[in-house]
């Protein structure tokens, strides 16, 4: 090869370079969201950064009187929960699509798809609005506290074994990281029983056996007559403002194969061995 061809060669290599990863860049079809994103998390920097927080000044009290000092020990707020959604949609993209679209409003930090995808949305340490109105125990702003992670699946159909798989991996990770309780890991219907049924026909059962949630026994006991079962319920962290409401998300999570609003003596015997791993 001649020299003038060699040194054509390279400048034409050279200048394809950045035409190649302009050619990647335009690929990515959420590269758009994903600058909103940035700025969205710049804004929230620049937030915590403000010094001092002006902000954050007491209306009451005069300007004269109030102080700022940094102190030198805090850190990031951790999430205590996390609560598991299907996404009543058909597709991973289609659920992207709708955490993309500010129009929705609804987001969640982890989606992970039926063939086992995992896609994170949003930083841990944010808020994303995954759980909406829901209370468990004496907590009503899930939102603020705990992580979002949504299984695609359409609600009526089993969950493949990537999904769940790579769904254990997750929490493991995250029950790690941000020391979460055994017993903080719930279902979007547990918190919101009056209007969601999600994660359906959810295996339960195999996450406890992980680590994740808690199950009962296998041997149980009658509980003794004077055994209060709307009691139990609130003390496990269910909302029983609505009752039946509280029944059923009970038994959509442990029953299951029962989702009526009663409680057999059976479902008492499995409330009152739960309700004594909580107290």
């Amino acid at each position: 090869m001649q020299l003038k061809q060699v040194h054509n060669w390279k400048n034409n290599l050279v200048l394809g370079i950045p035409l190649f990863f302009l050619a990647a860049c335009s690929t990515n079809k959420y590269a758009a969201t994903n600058k909103v994103y940035k700025e969205q998390a710049k804004v929230f920097g620049n937030t915590l950064q403000e010094m001092p927080v002006l902000t954050q000044n007491v209306e009451m009290v005069a300007p004269d009187q109030q102080f700022f000092i940094g102190s030198v020990n805090f850190g990031i707020r951790k999430p205590n929960f996390v609560i598991i959604h299907h996404t009543a949609q058909t597709s991973t993209d289609q659920t992207i699509k709708t955490f993309t679209l500010k129009s929705t409003g609804t987001s969640a930090h982890y989606v992970i798809g039926r063939d086992g995808k995992v896609i994170h949305m949003v930083n841990d340490y944010l808020r994303a609005n995954h759980a909406g109105v829901a209370k468990w125990g004496n907590e009503s702003d899930l939102n603020s506290c705990s992580l979002g992670i949504e299984l695609d699946n359409n609600g009526d159909e089993p969950y493949s074994d990537a999904q769940i798989n790579n769904l254990i991996a997750v929490l493991t990770t995250l029950k790690k990281k941000y020391n979460i309780p055994v017993q903080a890991f719930i279902g979007h219907s547990d918190v919101a029983p009056k209007r969601k049924i999600d994660p359906n026909k959810f295996p339960w059962k195999k996450l406890a056996e992980q680590g994740f949630g808690l199950w009962y026994d296998d041997v149980l006991q009658v509980p003794p007559v004077e055994f209060d079962t709307a009691i139990a319920l609130r003390i496990i962290g269910y909302d029983i403002s609505n009752l039946p409401a509280a029944i059923i998300a009970f038994k959509r999570h442990f029953i299951q194969t029962d989702i009526s609003p009663v409680l057999t003596q059976a479902d008492t015997m499995i409330l009152f061995n739960l309700y004594k791993k909580y107290i």
